[in-house]
């Protein structure tokens, strides 16, 4: 999940909620830059988050109140989960599978040498890319392209997410691997969105997010915590792009 502190506790945004509002994003790219197997790969950004299941497991800090996903933790990363996540994937089709393989090794390929069943994990995502790549008939660069995009959108969801546009229209890069340009986020004084350069194909739409707000800060077991979410109120959170 995606917690963040307000004033009377927190606002927390499931992972699944950010992945679908990165597809959002994915669906007003302009139609010229888009990558091949255009649906597919919308389909791959909504469902990149499935493997975050908000109610299994340790959801809790030492303090008591919910794990943002960005925290670090004492656990270490388990190969058998993640591959599980990948082989669910595979049952969207395996361009899905690919680029979700792929994201899979762009987040744990830093951990190589954490265990011999991760790296095995990650030796082995590079042997399904590069078969799902020949049976699909399409080169290494075209993938690569894809699953630039889908990060692209994946990292401007998490920025949306994480209230992290700047103060005082400042720019925030996005990210600079999508047809190595660099893409800028900014937000004006009105509210409104920017992104420089625009990528987008209208000249303005909405996205939304649904948050859940909790008004206690810590809680004494994950049961606790889990009970509140499912009586806490939900606000959509809007952000208007425009050109």
């Amino acid at each position: 999940m995606i917690a963040n502190q307000h004033q009377k506790g927190w606002e927390v945004i499931y992972h699944r909620a950010h992945a679908l509002l990165a597809a959002q994003l994915a669906g007003h790219w302009n139609a010229k830059d888009r990558p091949i197997r255009w649906l597919e790969t919308i389909a791959a950004i909504s469902h990149h988050d499935d493997l975050e299941r908000e109610w299994e497991g340790n959801h809790l800090t030492e303090a008591g109140g919910p794990l943002d996903f960005t925290l670090p933790t004492n656990k270490k990363t388990n190969p058998e989960t993640l591959r599980s996540h990948t082989q669910n994937a595979r049952y969207r089709g395996r361009w899905v599978a690919m680029l979700i393989s792929m994201h899979m090794s762009f987040l744990t390929e830093g951990k190589r040498g954490e265990s011999p069943e991760l790296d095995s994990f990650l030796d082995e995502q590079l042997e399904n890319q590069k078969q799902w790549r020949k049976e699909l008939n399409i080169t290494k660069d075209e993938a690569a392209e894809a699953y630039a995009f889908f990060e692209w959108c994946d990292r401007l969801s998490l920025i949306l997410c994480n209230h992290e546009l700047p103060a005082g229209e400042r720019a925030l890069e996005i990210s600079s691997r999508l047809h190595n340009t660099r893409y800028d986020v900014i937000q004006r004084k009105d509210g409104s969105v920017t992104v420089q350069p625009w990528g987008f194909e209208e000249q303005e739409f909405t996205v939304r997010v649904e948050a859940c707000y909790l008004d206690q800060m810590q809680f004494e077991s994950n049961e606790e915590l889990t009970e509140a979410l499912k009586i806490a109120p939900i606000k959509t959170l809007e952000w208007t792009f425009i050109k």
